[in-house]
């Protein structure tokens, strides 16, 4: 059996006849987007007790359409006789009851169950007819207006040419949604551009890769030996090692990584890196690794030009003449530190008044620390002596969620930097060099999760003389986009200065989520027995682990501790594949948590289904929704679903109501259960975490520590104390390619001079 299919699917035994077979997709019972392969349930004509499984290449076909689907007939064990789809197409239904199911299943915009029986009782076979060549007609419909008939016929052309373009990239195997995205970004342009230049496909449309486009290019008769080819190859890997967190490849490795790819000559790859670095499509330069030692690195042009300017910003920041809190270089410490103690009612330790020093009377500074150790109130407590001088002070931190705790830490209003920095389509910010942020203090809590591209922009609008304080857990994992801005930040040699936290408070001791978090972080194991807030379930078997977390996470935590499994409740899992991972747990735990219901609407969309309650997380980054963007990450809940007008609204984390046309739902995940890199920045009152030995290369002691400090109140551990062992010994495999440290040492050192 296939990885990822389900039991429903077995191969169709030695020498199945081709044939073709014509029907109405009833449901769809289970699709792996990553596949493709779908198990579905069609009417051929026999009526609803009697329907077809069918099997294969059905991803982007919806309830309610037509389908001629090309295949084989077989039969499964258990399952019996089914037909397994090669490629289908679909068919406009020629009866009104296939009229009426089409037209009512959601597919065009403006028309659902009820608008669809109203028309197609009016006008009978003639619907499509009439809604394709005469839909002025369609105001004869009860009910329906003007305004309502415009959009209907709007949308069926936007269907048709998009079928248009779908029929086209059907044969290459792209997948509906992309056919609709191509359509959006090149519109009747479409099919000329993935026929002439189809690796502009990767560049422009989200979704599409450079496998993808390759694919198409092969299709389009583009040799394989192409220059064309080639340079979107070298590129194409480069795009790859930025979603691995490097600014730039050495040159031997990105050339090595492009001859594996494209399975083309050496000489090849290096004559057409040539000719790129000419045309200025990437740059080459030479910089020492983090062992000091010469490379040559290649860089995609955009994180070049981030690490440059984010350097030569801070150098800007750290040697303004202008000071706009003057009133700290003099002041009297003694004195401002007792007034201090009189408004919070608590002594400074040490280390931290080292730090709330640092923060008022240096341009840009660093505060590190794990938990327990006291950042928050040290943040407070700089917060509150700078509005003591009338200081203007902005708060923000990377999520909506690290943004809001933020908030309720100190009292003040915090923002996402990307609100704060107020980020605009096409990701230009409306806050720059040129009109910098009016602020005296910006504080930036969560700044290990800060990638090279979003902290130059940050640091490009903090106005001259102005103080900027990063505050972050140098210890977590690094940002999930390029770079480790805070680690480079803290290299030997910086001229950012810094304090690093390390005295646990009393009375986070006697936290077991603290106290393990700092064992992890050791390197020892977490103790588990006889703790109140720290548990471990002994699970080996990978698959068992799987249904056990969700059983702790949706039944047994919510009952012992009265926490709302679906607000309270966060599982945090190594890995997005396998039986323990987001993908498999977040399907059980929709089933447990949101489940089906006959009067809750619901939409599905490649291999997900989406309710009214469940919980999401944003996958890319869209500068074109809501009120400032909507960014990676963001997490909420939907709220409302629109069958009729094609929409499914979601509250997110920072209470914004945006909505999505079904189109685009490829851009929404759920968010039952997360992978541990995409719950950086956010705080969970109890997380569960599968922990197995089907993840074992994934296992690392800033993963696992990460995901413990997600955790205000409670940590329940799912799997084996083997996978546990190896997470707490395996230190990360090393440092990513990136330059900031030694530009930014070497600027010092220029200062110096």
């Amino acid at each position: 059996m296939g990885a990822g299919q389900p039991r429903g699917a077995a191969d169709t035994g030695a020498g199945p006849r081709f044939a073709v077979v014509e029907g109405v997709l009833e449901r769809i019972t289970y699709a792996n987007e990553e596949t493709g392969y779908t198990v579905a349930r069609v009417d051929t004509g026999r009526g609803a007790d009697n329907l077809l499984t069918v099997v294969g290449a059905l991803l982007g076909a919806q309830p309610g359409e037509s389908l001629k689907m090309h295949g084989r007939w077989g039969s499964h064990p258990q399952y019996g006789k089914q037909f397994a789809v090669e490629h289908y197409e679909t068919m406009l239904p020629a009866t009104v009851q296939g009229i009426r199911r089409y037209l009512g299943s959601g597919l065009i915009k403006g028309i659902g169950p009820v608008i669809a029986e109203r028309i197609v009782a009016h006008f009978g076979t003639e619907t499509l007819d009439v809604i394709e060549q005469r839909p002025k007609r369609l105001i004869e419909v009860p009910g329906l207006g003007p305004k309502r008939t415009k959009m209907i016929a709007a949308a069926w052309e936007e269907q048709k040419a998009i079928k248009e373009v779908m029929v086209f990239l059907q044969g290459v195997g792209v997948s509906t949604s992309l056919a609709v995205r191509v359509y959006k970004k090149y519109g009747d342009s479409s099919v000329s551009v993935v026929k002439d230049e189809p690796y502009r496909l990767a560049a422009d449309v989200w979704g599409i890769g450079f496998l993808t486009a390759d694919k198409i290019a092969q299709a389009v008769g583009i040799p394989h030996d192409s220059p064309q080819r080639v340079k979107a190859g070298l590129q194409y890997a480069l795009s790859q090692s930025t979603d691995s967190g490097h600014c730039y490849l050495p040159e031997e490795k990105l050339i090595a990584d492009s001859v594996k790819l494209l399975q083309v000559d050496t000489g090849l790859v290096i004559e057409c890196l040539a000719e790129l670095v000419a045309e200025e499509g990437v740059v080459r330069e030479d910089v020492p690794d983090h062992d000091g030692q010469p490379v040559k690195a290649v860089y995609l042009v955009p994180f070049h030009r981030a690490e440059i300017s984010l350097a030569a910003q801070l150098q800007r920041l750290l040697h303004a003449e202008k000071d706009r809190m003057p009133g700290f270089a003099d002041v009297d410490w003694d004195r401002a530190l007792a007034w201090l103690r009189e408004q919070t009612g608590a002594d400074l330790a040490p280390e931290q008044e080292a730090a709330v020093r640092l923060a008022l009377t240096e341009k840009a500074a660093v505060l590190t620390g794990g938990p327990g150790c006291g950042k928050s109130f040290t943040v407070r407590s700089v917060i509150t002596l700078a509005r003591a001088k009338k200081a203007k002070v902005l708060l923000a931190a990377p999520t909506g969620r690290a943004a809001k705790r933020l908030a309720e830490l100190t009292g003040c209003e915090a923002s996402t930097v990307h609100r704060l920095l107020e980020l605009r389509p096409g990701g230009d910010a409306a806050y720059d060099r040129d009109r910098p942020l009016d602020a005296d203090l910006v504080v930036v809590d969560e700044a290990s999760m800060l990638d090279l591209l979003l902290a130059n922009k940050l640091v490009k609008a903090v106005p001259p003389g102005a103080h900027l304080l990063f505050v972050g857990d140098v210890d977590q994992l690094p940002s999930v986009g390029a770079g480790e801005v805070l680690r480079d930040l803290l290299a030997e040699g910086s001229p950012v200065p810094s304090v690093r936290l390390t005295k646990i408070f009393r009375q986070a001791q006697q936290s077991g989520v603290v106290t393990n978090a700092h064992r992890i972080n050791a390197g020892l194991q977490p103790v588990t027995d006889g703790m109140r807030d720290f548990f471990l379930f002994v699970e080996d078997d990978t698959e068992e682990a799987g249904r056990l977390t969700v059983d702790v996470a949706a039944r047994r935590v919510p009952a012992k501790f009265g926490l709302d499994p679906r607000r309270d409740v966060q599982v945090l899992t190594p890995m997005h594949r396998g039986p323990a991972g987001a993908g498999a747990l977040n399907g059980l735990l929709q089933q447990a948590v949101t489940p089906a219901r006959p009067d809750l609407p619901e939409r599905r969309f490649g291999g997900r289904t989406f309710r009214v309650g469940d919980k999401v997380t944003q996958i890319r980054n869209n500068y074109e929704k809501g009120e400032n963007g909507v960014f990676n990450g963001t997490v909420g809940v939907v709220t409302a679903l629109d069958t009729e007008n094609q929409r499914l609204t979601v509250r997110t984390d920072e209470d914004e109501e945006v909505p999505y046309d079904f189109d685009e739902l490829d851009e929404l995940a759920h968010a039952y259960a997360v992978t541990i890199h995409r719950s950086q920045g956010s705080e969970y009152p109890a997380v569960v975490i599968p922990i197995t030995t089907g993840a074992w290369m994934m296992l690392q002691r800033n993963l696992l520590y990460t995901a413990v400090t997600r955790a205000k109140r409670l940590v329940v551990l799912v799997g084996s104390r083997k996978a546990l062992g190896q997470a707490v010994r395996t230190v990360s495999a090393g440092r990513r390619c990136t330059a900031l440290d030694h530009r930014l040492c070497a600027a010092r050192a220029v200062q110096v001079r």
